[in-house]
């Protein structure tokens, strides 16, 4: 995506855009939206970030409390809104859950159709959520990588509008990383740690913060760290080594083989981060450290705590706890 960044700096450095509420839609200019008023929202974004009282200098943003209960719908509240100006009267989406459930609801806002794709270690209440919007659901065999295939045969065949892990919904998660960096008075943390399955989000927030320098908002690059189940630790050593055979029970970063590998090699690399993996033991006991500060995540949520306890991070650190622990019934701990 390109962006007019001279633009953009003159409209960013005004003192009512600099002083308004933190929310997604507050950073328009960093979207690729040809018509706002063809906007389809539900106030996604405004996320808190909060202070862990347990670990010094760590901080939380919650991304439970979006409408659909993760950080997928500031990607699904774009390319929502870029099918309506396409005219597409249809989306498809393959999902391991929490994706297909924003998708189903953002097209439901918007008075389209919707059919998700999940394989068959979805959880039920996701398949639930999804359902109760009006989406379609094929529960399919293997992996994700399976189901996202069911999407391109479909795409291919019908001609329906393809939604997911693509170039839109990068550029909508986009805000998770503006949103920090605004909430921590325009200055980096030392540390920002992503969950990853397919890496969208870990790209966004690194891709957040290069466009805020572009901006003149933002000095210091922080690190970027991924935290991967060890079951499915694709991303290692500087390289991308598909998993077949996942085997984790953090089903919404259950990704053997993730779409923005290469992406989040650069991101990496450029800001000094790295993956770490963890187990679905210290997952849980992840899930248990947010509990204890008021925090519900589901199993993948807790991943970046996890990680940031298991490496062990100094300095001010940003988790980003990406899903609500309502999508899950499991008890882990």
């Amino acid at each position: 995506m390109h962006y007019d960044y001279a633009g953009i700096r003159r409209l960013v450095e005004r003192q009512e855009f600099l002083q308004a509420p933190v929310k997604h839609w507050k950073y328009w200019m960093f979207y690729p939206v040809s018509d706002l008023q063809k906007v389809v929202s539900m106030h996604e974004g405004g996320t808190a970030l909060i202070k862990s009282r347990k670990s010094k200098d760590f901080w939380l943003k919650f991304e439970g409390v979006n409408p659909t209960g993760s950080f997928k719908d500031r990607g699904s509240s774009i390319e929502i809104t870029k099918a309506i100006e396409k005219g597409e009267k249809e989306v498809l989406c393959a999902s391991t859950g929490n994706m297909g459930a924003s998708i189903a609801a953002y097209a439901a806002r918007a008075g389209i159709k919707a059919r998700i794709f999940v394989p068959k270690f979805a959880s039920l209440e996701k398949i639930r959520q999804i359902q109760a919007y009006g989406a379609s659901v094929k529960r399919v065999e293997g992996t994700y990588e399976h189901s996202l295939e069911e999407t391109k045969k479909i795409h291919k065949k019908t001609g329906a509008y393809l939604t997911g892990d693509y170039h839109y919904r990068a550029e909508g998660q986009k805000s998770v990383g503006f949103e920090i960096i605004d909430q921590l008075g325009w200055n980096a943390p030392e540390n920002i740690v992503c969950p990853v399955g397919n890496g969208t989000l870990l790209f966004a927030v690194f891709k957040a913060c290069k466009e805020l320098q572009k901006v003149k908002l933002l000095e210091k690059m922080p690190r970027i760290f991924g935290v991967q189940a060890s079951g499915c630790n694709s991303i290692r050593d500087g390289k991308i080594f598909p998993v077949k055979k996942p085997k984790t029970l953090a089903s919404a970063i259950d990704c053997g083989n993730p779409v923005y590998g290469l992406e989040v090699l650069k991101a990496l690399k450029e800001s000094k981060g790295k993956i770490i993996a963890v187990s679905d033991k210290e997952m849980a006991q992840g899930m248990k450290a947010l509990a204890s500060e008021g925090i519900f995540a589901e199993l993948s949520g807790a991943a970046s705590l996890a990680g940031a306890l298991k490496e062990k991070l100094q300095g001010k650190t940003v988790c980003i706890v990406s899903g609500h622990g309502l999508k899950e019934s499991r008890k882990y701990y």
